[in-house]
């Protein structure tokens, strides 16, 4: 305690986690080389290893997963744009040079985002580089011109301004540059090697496969015949039988999959190479190896497969003990992270989930791999080749066209077509629609696009799902943070503290207005910034003289009854920020215009947080903190960040954003360092998040539609290294957030209509979700936020989109986007207050914050079958012998096994007292404390649950339940000691 006294949360605590997260859970690279049986070196080759992290100790830390959630990354149904959003509807297209005289088309359309009554522009900027796609909000009063859409690309010089196109068989040529970002349909490889194989000859070599193997190809699709195969083919004939009979085939979330198995390919005995064989699975790019034997016996290397093409590989191995499959992975060196990590061991006794499981893994594989130098070269030099003809057959034809639909080329993308043309605008939209729409049935038949993920993955509960925290909230919030299982939200009303399912208290009353606050459980502080201007100040309450207050129902504090509480010299600031992570004390950085104040709160051993230290304590901890220095800067901060350097003496630092760029201040020196500057007209600073790699630090720098990693390595001669290093990456968002949470795996991103989720790792897309009218509250612990609507586990909606047969440019009254209506006129709709659980996110029960300072309202619930929920005291310290018997006893009592009471053991006689003492109303609430318990009991086919706990969420407990018919678990889960047991 006295070296790490420190609590920071959960989400503070993983965020600096990542470089242990990716190296754990995606393996390293390792130089690995095959030799033959008389052990000469054949090949060599540097392959990343993923093998699960079997050499992990079994204590629990943040950020280490016993399970992981299976995701496709950038999913079709979210990235093919102009196949969901464009194509089939009334849509611009503009054809134009850059400044580098390279040409480019711009693709704008108006369509509801996902059918919940949010119109938004969808924007597609096809260049030679790639496609970049954003989205811009809609307003009925504003209009929006092409060139305010490219400036937010950052594209805002040309040699030829852009010009609209009109021909409707633009669509095909534009749907053929978007299929080259890679094709939704994919072929795998499968090759059968026996126990001792060491070649690729003798792999291709075997005729047949074993037992095992049979089992396998049909645990991964269908057999189907050839010939006459109508499907995807994968490059098998299907008509003349030359590349074999028979093949393995499976639809996959929308995907066709073919697998190339080598022993149904065509064999040749003369051909002790099998070139028939190789030609198509030496061509794929990612190859399952199934392997027969023990883990013991001669081990898989990549190295063994002559391949210039293959990049990733599968070992699989069966085991029939106990009839579960082992996966490792080997993915060339040049190839990016890819999820889902492997599980630690990577065994899968359910061979439902281990299918799942592979399949997804190599179709992220696949998608990663074509990010490497080899592929992306080659596309790129194909999308270039693309659009410049493209370009070439377009503009001659362009420049023949004379009519007043060309005055469009610079204008609004919302005009009013003149009336004397806009007969011939409709019927040239009329005909624009309807080849659209041929062109789209046309590519669904083709199979050449995904299935709605509505009608794929509508069972699957994903964990950014929320759940409702506060109904029908009527206030408007303007910054919050958690307190144990309760929020404290700054509101037009006052300080209030709400917990799930209470009336909310009154902390403070309207005349303190707090526009930015931190709760310090660990330190017994709440930290806030008040007022604006130069009124602002930074105050320091200790949380158990509020708590106090809230028991003792006191006069409800105003601004005036805090003058004890500003901390000196902080008047006038306008930005704060402390260090979020493990260190012997707490840093404040003050922004006062161009000045940074440095603040300290060290350590005292006689402070601790124990109830004769909060009793002896001064009410006001104003006297713990000193000042440090005070830095000056050349321009007032937007964003700080604290980062913590790796000795944590001399080389701490901060990391600020003004102007165009970001900067590092040491803050011993006060020194300044150029860290990234932002190569654009206007910069919309949104967060800089640092997390950490073997104790050196990273930044995650979001601005824009940007997302930017750089890494910052420790201090060489007083000065940190930021040059570019390989292990920078950045990513683009698809609109630009307001607020950046990460929650690894995950980072979110919240705009005023949407959550982006994506992945650390790789910035790959997971999931977006509509959410109106949404508004980030607090982040710090579990993810809370205000909105009319949740945030549901359906990847995409499968509901019709907006159509239009005239120009979304030009809404009619039918067409115009719609809202729900109030009942009454003026009303506005309600909003309520929802939480993402942190558990769920990152993927096992963690550690929770200190209790609530509610004390909770013992409410004893009736079950379906009549059977009352225990109330139980969380103070309770049962051993794990009595904890058994009582939950056998439970479970016989709840299946009607028994009759008899329970044995009176010292442990029944508590649950005994305790249960009198909360179900009598004068006694009162017990409040619980920090060794919570809560004690779960999940039956196949019944509906009773007993919660021992009234602080801790049911829907949360919920979550984690799982029933089988054959067995009804009883678990125990300690939020505190991170145990779980399970008791059958």
């Amino acid at each position: 305690l006295n070296k790490h006294f420190y609590s920071s949360s959960v989400s503070e605590d993983l965020g600096c986690r990542r470089g242990e997260f990716s190296r754990k859970h995606y393996g390293s690279v390792e130089l690995l080389i095959s030799s033959d049986a008389d052990g000469a070196i054949q090949r060599a080759g540097r392959f990343r290893v993923e093998n699960g992290s079997s050499g992990e100790n079994t204590d629990y830390t943040p950020g280490t997963w016993h399970r992981t959630d299976v995701h496709l990354e950038n999913p079709e149904y979210h990235t093919r744009w102009y196949f969901k959003y464009f194509l089939g509807k009334v849509h611009q297209n503009y054809i134009g040079t850059d400044a580098e005289k390279n040409p480019f088309f711009l693709s704008v359309v108006l369509s509801d985002q996902n059918n919940q009554r949010i119109p938004q522009y969808h924007s597609i900027l096809w260049r030679k580089t790639g496609t970049q796609k954003i989205c811009l909000p809609y307003s009925p009063t504003k209009t929006l011109s092409v060139k305010s859409i490219l400036s937010a690309m950052s594209l805002d010089k040309f040699e030829k301004s852009p010009r609209e196109i009109f021909y409707p068989e633009i669509q095909k040529d534009l749907l053929v540059l978007e299929e080259q970002e890679g094709s939704v349909n994919f072929k795998f490889g499968v090759l059968y090697a026996k126990d001792g194989q060491l070649t690729d000859d003798e792999m291709f070599s075997n005729e047949t496969g074993s037992e095992s193997f049979q089992r396998f190809l049909h645990l991964l699709g269908d057999t189907i015949t050839l010939k006459g195969w109508s499907g995807y083919r994968g490059g098998l004939d299907a008509k003349n039988d030359t590349t074999g009979t028979c093949s393995i085939y499976t639809v996959f979330q929308g995907h066709e999959i073919m697998f190339h198995v080598s022993t149904m390919l065509p064999y040749s005995r003369e051909n002790k190479q099998q070139v028939e064989r190789k030609r198509h699975i030496g061509n794929d790019i990612v190859t399952i190896i199934f392997q027969e034997g023990e883990e013991s016996s001669s081990a898989f290397k990549p190295s063994m497969i002559r391949s210039h093409f293959t990049h990733i590989f599968a070992l699989v191995r069966y085991n029939k003990q106990n009839d579960s499959y082992r996966l490792k992975i080997f993915s060339e060196e040049s190839v990016p992270l890819f999820g889902p990590p492997l599980p630690s061991p990577p065994v899968f006794t359910n061979h439902q989930e281990f299918r799942d499981f592979l399949l997804v893994k190599l179709i992220n594989g696949e998608k990663a791999t074509l990010e490497t130098p080899t592929f992306s070269q080659k596309r790129q030099r194909t999308l270039d080749m693309l659009i410049r003809s493209l370009y070439q057959d377009m503009m001659p034809d362009l420049h023949k066209v004379n009519n007043m639909l060309n005055r469009r080329s610079f204008s609004d993308v919302l005009p009013e077509s003149p009336k004397s043309t806009r007969k011939k605008e409709e019927a040239r939209q009329a005909e624009f629609v309807r080849l659209g729409q041929a062109l789209k049935l046309k590519t669904t038949v083709k199979g050449d696009t995904t299935a709605n993920s509505a009608t794929t993955s509508f069972c699957k509960k994903e964990p950014w799902e929320s759940q409702s925290f506060c109904s029908n909230f009527p206030h408007e919030v303007v910054c919050a943070d958690s307190w144990g299982q309760s929020l404290l939200v700054s509101t037009d009303a006052g300080i209030l503290l709400i917990d799930d399912g209470q009336p909310s208290v009154q902390v403070f009353d309207k005349t303190l207005q707090i526009k930015q606050m931190n709760v310090l459980e660990a330190l017994d502080l709440l930290i806030a910034r008040i007022d604006k201007g130069k009124d602002s100040r930074l105050l320091v309450f200790r949380l158990s003289a509020v708590r106090k207050d809230i028991e003792t129902k006191k006069i409800i504090r105003s601004k005036y009854d805090c003058r004890e509480n500003k901390l000196e010299r902080t008047k006038g600031c306008h930005l704060y920020a402390i260090n979020t992570h493990h260190g012997s004390e707490l840093r404040i950085v003050v922004a006062i215009r161009n000045k940074l104040l440095l603040v300290t709160k060290k350590y005292n051993p006689r402070n601790t947080l124990t109830s004769v230290s909060l009793l002896s304590s001064p009410e006001s901890p104003v006297e713990e903190f000193q000042y440090i220095r005070e830095i000056c800067l050349s321009d007032p901060p937007v964003v700080m960040t604290l980062v913590d350097g790796p000795t944590g003496d001399s080389d701490n630092m901060i990391c600020v954003a003004y102007r165009h760029q970001f900067d590092l201040v040491n803050e011993s020196t006060g020194e300044s360092y150029r860290l990234h500057h932002v190569e654009t007209n206007r910069v919309n600073f949104v967060a800089a998040i640092d997390v950490y790699e073997d104790g050196e630090a990273g930044l995650l720098l979001c601005y824009n539609y940007v997302c930017q990693y750089r890494k910052v390595y420790p201090f060489s001669g007083g000065s940190p290294l930021v040059q570019p290093s390989a292990y920078d990456f950045h990513f683009s968002w698809n609109q630009v957030p307001y607020a950046v949470v990460c929650a690894f795996p995950y980072i979110l991103a919240f705009t005023t209509d949407s959550i982006e989720i994506r992945l650390v790792v790789n910035g790959n897309l997971v999931h977006t979700a509509v959410v109106p009218e949404l508004q980030l509250v607090a982040s710090r612990s579990d993810i809370y936020f205000k909105a009319t609507a949740a945030v549901s586990g359906s990847s995409d909606s499968s509901s019709k989109e907006m159509s239009s047969k005239s120009s979304p440019q030009t809404p009619t009254a039918y067409e115009k986007p719609e809202f729900p209506l109030p009942s009454l006129e003026g009303e506005v709709p309600c909003k309520n207050l929802y939480k993402i659980p942190l558990s769920n996110l990152v993927g096992r029960s963690i550690e929770r914050p200190l209790k609530s300072p509610l004390a909770p309202k013992v409410i004893p619930t009736t079950t379906s079958s009549g059977i009352a929920s225990l109330p139980v005291t969380h103070s309770l310290s049962l051993s794990r012998m009595e904890i058994k018997e009582i939950a056998s006893r439970t479970r016989k009592e709840l299946l009607g096994l028994v009759d008899e009471p329970i044995p009176k053991t010292e442990s029944a006689q508590k649950l005994k007292k305790v249960s009198r003492r909360q179900s009598d109303p004068k006694q009162g609430a017990v409040r619980s404390t920090s060794s919570d318990r809560i004690i779960s009991s999940s039956f196949e086919g019944y509906s009773e649950r007993r919660h021992l706990s009234t602080s801790s969420d049911p829907d949360t407990l919920a979550n984690r339940e799982e029933s089988s018919p054959s067995s009804y678990p009883f678990q125990l889960i300690s939020l505190y000691d991170e145990d779980i047991i399970d008791l059958k």
